[in-house]
């Protein structure tokens, strides 16, 4: 039935192109700063050129065919892409190498840095420090610290929104992703393009994040997003022409294998807050760390705690200096995270249906 079925492509959205009056209203707005004005000249021809790439549409300036290994070899391939996607299978080839130490990516949810507006570390931070000591206690292991506060405390840290491709078609979808950078719209620096190595060259991960209105921060979910092509992603963008859907669509419809580019790494989640909503984001966070085939680390490396109950947020560290109780517990969380790496890369637990063919693959 797949296979008969009629592939169309819908259209009909407003369009987004804007006017050169607009765009450079936009480009300069960057430049705010009056120091910018003495390059007054200088400004002028950056910006006819940025004209001209955005209305020539420059989103991948530097290519390379793609050569022999690819469905397409004579495909121009984003050299930006190559580089990330070379990234990734080196991290793959380092992760199942039996003589690497084991690494654990330890991940900081929490916006909050002291470098910047809030003035003062995160409670975040100081529950992942902890986790990281009993890490780098262990002997043959390592910690790779993912701390994305630094969107909000780092020159030019950036994390673009997902934009769906995958509900267009699966393969469209690719890995590594291949939306950003796109030079034509001025998105570049895209952090992803090292954060998707640092998934791939760990044997486990931990979560450590605070809920924010019911629900994961925004930087956070900004990873957690972009990190869908890890589920079932494309990783020959060739196949589809780059993104062109309606041959994504037909390469859908006869068959996709939905490889999954992260199975089999344990995980571990610690969700904290102050008044609510601690319990749905460690079940969301849980929930989307299986399903794309991650083994959870057991009962105690799935946490969700109060610190300071409804207490006031000025002395939320006081509160959190006093749990000692919870200090132990995310040191469990890490400790069962050991183990659990342990055991996989000893073959002893693995997903028990590891080996079943979905019926229905998503």
């Amino acid at each position: 039935m797949a296979k008969a079925a009629k592939i169309e492509v819908r259209k009909g959205m407003p369009s987004t192109e804007l006017d050169r009056k607009e765009f450079e209203k936009r480009f300069l707005a960057r430049f705010y700063d009056p120091e910018y004005e003495k390059l007054a000249p200088e400004m002028e021809k950056a910006l006819a050129t940025a004209w001209h790439t955005y209305i020539d549409y420059h989103k991948s300036p530097r290519t390379r065919k793609a050569g022999p290994e690819f469905a397409d070899p004579d495909f121009d391939l984003p050299i930006e892409w190559i580089e990330a996607r070379d990234a990734v299978i080196a991290a793959e080839k380092k992760q199942k190498d039996k003589k690497t130490p084991s690494r654990i990516l330890l991940v900081n949810g929490s916006p909050r840095n002291d470098q910047t507006c809030p003035g003062e570390i995160s409670k975040t931070w100081r529950l992942l420090t902890m986790a990281r000591e009993i890490v780098e206690q262990e002997t043959g292991f390592e910690a790779d610290v993912l701390d994305l506060s630094r969107l909000n405390a780092e020159y030019g840290r950036v994390i673009y929104p997902c934009k769906g491709c995958l509900s267009t078609a699966q393969p469209l979808c690719h890995w590594p992703c291949s939306c950003y950078p796109n030079h034509a719209y001025g998105q570049s620096g895209d952090w992803m393009n090292e954060i998707y190595p640092q998934w791939v060259a760990a044997h486990g991960v931990m979560i450590v994040t605070p809920v924010n209105w019911y629900q994961a921060p925004s930087v956070l979910k900004l990873m957690i997003d972009r990190l869908v092509c890890a589920d079932g992603g494309n990783p020959d963008q060739t196949s589809t022409d780059g993104k062109d859907p309606e041959k994504a669509k037909a390469l859908e419809l006869e068959g996709w294998p939905y490889p999954r580019h992260l199975e089999g790494r344990a995980f571990s989640v610690m969700v904290h807050g102050d008044a609510s909503g601690t319990e749905n984001l460690r079940r969301i966070l849980t929930d989307w760390l299986q399903d794309i085939g991650m083994i959870p680390a057991g009962h105690q490396a799935l946490l969700d705690r109060y610190i300071g109950y409804l207490e006031p947020y000025a002395t939320s560290h006081d509160d959190l200096d006093r749990d000692e109780p919870l200090h132990d517990e995310v040191r469990n969380a890490a400790r069962a995270l050991v183990q659990a790496v342990k055991q996989v890369r000893k073959g002893e637990l693995l997903q028990p249906d590891r080996n079943l063919k979905e019926a229905r693959p998503k």
